[in-house]
């Protein structure tokens, strides 16, 4: 169990990496002399070298070890927090975020393939439904603990993050083995991993897979991009009430973590997806119905966002886990490729969709119903869930 915790840790780093500085937007607008809209693109600047990276994080852990590859991950992303923690400008903190980009995505990549490589079958669904539900936490407590580092100055979210970070490098260390033996590793070249992703991205149901994923998970995430516009202007609530819109949300995806995990071994795949996208699309549909017709209420606003999470979080462990079976000899890249096309899709909403949604409630729940619409799309063309 202290594995699953520790691969857990490693998986919450990216969504700490998000959240915890959220409270600080406007503080940080003030402090730094510049605009709301920098401010939002440091969102970007995180998001879309993390994504980059995971195209490198899992072939780089397939060829020199999955622990190393933590080591490094994890070290720049110390580095990249310590400079943000410090910065005097915009530019400074741009660059700290694209450093906490760069290393992030490790934790999680890594993590996700050592999972497949520990344990099979159902257990493997139910071993990754547990490591979601402690994932989930994340979100819930890091605007929290972010409100409270506010405190004392927006500085000290970096440093409790180059702390976290610290804390679940030790732990990998002393706690998981390392899963990739010397004789099952395989080269690390431009050639040979832009091989084995022609290999990943040629395979029309891998696509299909993570796409759905990572639309799904979108559909959630908008809001988490657009949250001090959303729980500052549109609900009308305070830098220290994050707590508001994580907390229900948070507990709709360990919800639906729990029945994924117990759904596993009990229902197939197929009827575990059925029961998922049924759920998500009513969920989505009577979000825009609402926003549409009635004003606008912090319980009901959020309310479906917290409903729409728990399909979501159903879904995600049987998406994720046939996904990676696609390409059981090469499951770093595997993950690495997953990775990337879940983080692509959130760095297009943190960059293009989200600033032209968050004019109101109604924007999100159509970016949210968008999304639902392009995953359930891709997800009934598969042929590999039964």
């Amino acid at each position: 169990m202290v594995r699953v915790f520790v691969l857990a840790s490693l998986a919450a780093l990216a969504p700490f990496a998000i959240d915890t500085y959220l409270p600080a937007f406007h503080v940080m607008t003030n402090d730094l002399e510049t605009t709301p809209h920098a401010i939002q693109q440091s969102l970007t600047f995180y998001l879309l070298p993390y994504a980059l990276m995971t195209l490198f994080h899992g072939a780089i852990s397939d060829a020199i070890g999955r622990i190393d590859t933590i080591k490094i991950g994890l070290g720049i992303f110390i580095v990249g927090s310590l400079t943000a923690a410090f910065a005097t400008n915009i530019e400074i903190l741009w660059l700290g975020r694209i450093l906490q980009g760069i290393g992030g995505g490790a934790g999680n990549v890594v993590a996700r393939a050592m999972v497949r490589d520990l344990f099979q079958g159902p257990e493997a669904q139910r071993v990754m439904a547990t490591i979601q539900m402690l994932f989930g936490i994340a979100p819930a407590i890091a605007p929290m603990i972010g409100g409270l580092l506010l405190g004392i100055h927006w500085h000290s979210i970096f440093i409790f993050l180059a702390i976290y970070a610290s804390i679940s490098l030790f732990a990998a260390i002393k706690y998981l083995p390392e899963t990739m033996p010397q004789s099952k590793r395989v080269s690390f070249s431009f050639s040979a991993v832009t091989h084995r992703y022609k290999t990943i991205f040629s395979d029309k149901e891998f696509l299909l897979l993570v796409i759905a994923l990572g639309a799904n998970f979108s559909g959630f995430f908008l809001y988490v991009l657009s949250s001090p516009i959303f729980i500052v202007d549109h609900l009308g609530l305070s830098s220290a009430q994050f707590a508001y819109l994580f907390i229900p949300t948070v507990s709709g995806m360990i919800f639906g973590s729990y029945l994924s995990k117990k759904s596993a071994g009990n229902l197939s795949h197929k009827k575990t997806i059925k029961v998922a996208y049924i759920w998500m699309g009513l969920v989505a549909i009577l979000n825009v119905l609402f926003c549409t017709f009635f004003e606008t209420n912090l319980v009901i606003n959020i309310g479906f966002v917290a409903l729409y999470n728990i399909g979501m979080s159903l879904a995600m462990p049987v998406l994720s886990i046939a996904a990676l079976d696609r390409f059981e000899k090469i499951r770093g890249t595997a993950s690495s490729g997953q990775a990337f096309i879940q983080m692509l899709l959130s760095t297009v909403s943190a960059g293009l969709i989200v600033p032209f949604l968050w004019f109101s409630p109604l924007g999100l729940s159509i970016g949210m119903l968008g999304f639902f619409m392009l995953s359930i799309l891709v997800i009934s063309q598969t042929k590999s869930l039964s």
